[in-house]
């Protein structure tokens, strides 16, 4: 009877003990599943974030491209322009000097032409009189008669030919005239474009009053800019949202993972535990 008394207490002891530990044990396990279902709930909830904050990040990419090509065309439209001026001014210069040249070539051409109508008229009276010598006397060379006749004849020609080309430099002259004209009404809006596009604003930042147009071009100009403002900080904003919730999705995950991995630890030593009791 007293060996029965003494072992009663020992094995109601190792067995509340026991039970003890696994109460403890369990107890850790569900603060640990509650922990993980915890952390689960954190990383869901910045996943959705961050998908939706790199949904903005590409819409805002999108918006910066658009953004950017529009103030690359502008800048393309006003270099454009500026080709413009420049060639046109160039061109005008060139037709301007060819205008000089072609009246000083006409002035050139009237000289020589009054020189050879001169020496026609020379040669002209000379014939007549050699002609008039040879009636007298036959002994003067009909050679002579017939230089002189084919020098008379040269002559006239060259006055005809030179009147030819004294037309030629008239017409030449007119057109060149007519494309003076057009090259400077090219030049004047040319340079009208590129200061509009350019230079839209007097020096107190007020708009220039020429036409309404230029108004309209420095409100497109501002628009296009302002855009393109609003477009990068919106692409800023958007980056660094997306910068900040992934370091936080980042640490969320680690979070988890740690919380899992001892959740596993837990419910193994648990079960061993467990195991060991029902053993005994």
């Amino acid at each position: 009877m007293t060996t029965t008394t003494q072992t009663t207490p020992i094995k109601y002891g190792v067995t509340e003990a026991k039970k003890a530990e696994l109460d403890a044990l369990s107890l850790d396990v569900m603060n640990a599943q509650d922990k993980v279902v915890q952390l689960q709930s954190v990383v869901d909830s910045l996943t959705e974030k961050s998908n939706t904050f790199k949904a903005d990040l590409s819409a805002s990419v999108t918006s910066l491209d658009v953004a950017t090509k529009n103030q690359s065309d502008l800048a393309s439209i006003i270099n454009m322009a500026k080709n413009l001026k420049n060639n046109s001014e160039i061109a005008f210069d060139e037709v301007s000097s060819a205008d000089q040249r072609t009246k000083q070539l006409a002035l050139k051409v009237r000289e020589v032409m009054l020189e050879l109508i001169y020496s026609a008229e020379v040669i002209d009276k000379l014939q007549n009189l050699i002609i008039r010598k040879k009636a007298l006397n036959p002994l003067i060379s009909d050679d002579l008669v017939n230089m002189i006749t084919k020098a008379g004849t040269d002559a006239n020609n060259a006055v005809a030919l030179m009147l030819v080309a004294l037309n030629s430099t008239f017409t030449a002259q007119a057109s060149i005239i007519e494309a003076r004209a057009a090259t400077g009404l090219e030049l004047g809006a040319s340079i009208s474009l590129y200061n509009s596009l350019n230079e839209p604003a007097n020096a107190d930042g007020t708009l220039n009053e020429e036409s309404t147009s230029q108004e309209d071009l420095e409100k497109i100009r501002v628009l296009i800019n302002n855009a393109y403002n609003h477009a990068v900080t919106v692409n800023k904003t958007a980056s660094d949202a997306v910068d900040s919730v992934t370091k936080q999705l980042n640490a969320a995950n680690a979070q988890l993972m740690q919380a899992q991995i001892k959740l596993q630890s837990l419910e193994a030593g648990y079960a061993a535990a467990n195991a060991a009791a029902l053993a005994s």
